[in-house]
């Protein structure tokens, strides 16, 4: 089970925490990841390593963490006036935020820090959260939409998995392909 304590939103516990993933920002984009260690994030941030590992466990539960943060989309999808555009749209960028190398590599620490799971959940919640915007939409203009789950079961998983286990090259058609099975187009 992970170490990390429930956080309380502003405060001393979340100056700690946004140091410390700006500290590790900055040191994977100086150092790389291979030369990263705690005492070198905790001296960065201005705490002491035992906050770190109280905190996170470890190395890889904090990377799993920043990940996780750095994931989450910044804004709602793009509304392109129909059902089929935006989900291509948002397909399209998913997939290549998602294959690039830094993306690679956040899926990578999210999974490997993640003893129990909840930041795996996290990463599917923020992708269902997007889907959810773009068929609430839809059905707002009168669209016939499909259910979340078959969005992802559809579209995101396979993303996943070619990512994860079969790393060619994926492209924008292929997540136009994906997205026109799982509407019927």
């Amino acid at each position: 089970m992970s170490r990390r304590p429930m956080v309380r939103p502003g405060g001393r516990s979340a100056r700690v925490q946004e140091a410390v993933h700006a500290a590790v920002r900055d040191l994977l984009a100086e150092a790389g990841r291979e030369n990263l260690t705690v005492p070198m994030i905790a001296a960065r941030a201005g705490v002491t390593p035992s906050t770190v590992y109280r905190r996170w466990g470890d190395l890889q539960e904090l990377l799993s963490d920043v990940a996780v943060e750095r994931l989450r989309p910044e804004s709602a999808p793009d509304d392109h006036g129909g059902l089929t555009a935006d989900m291509s749209a948002w397909a399209e960028q998913f997939l290549d935020e998602m294959s690039s190398p830094a993306g690679r590599a956040y899926i990578r620490d999210a999974l490997l820090g993640d003893p129990d799971g909840s930041n795996a959940g996290q990463c599917s919640a923020y992708a269902a959260e997007q889907i959810d915007v773009i068929l609430a939409r839809a059905a707002e203009r009168g669209e016939a939409v499909p259910g979340t789950e078959t969005v992802v079961d559809g579209v995101v998983a396979p993303i996943m998995y070619r990512i994860l286990f079969r790393p060619t090259e994926l492209d924008a058609p292929y997540a136009r392909r994906l997205v026109a099975s799982v509407l019927g187009d």
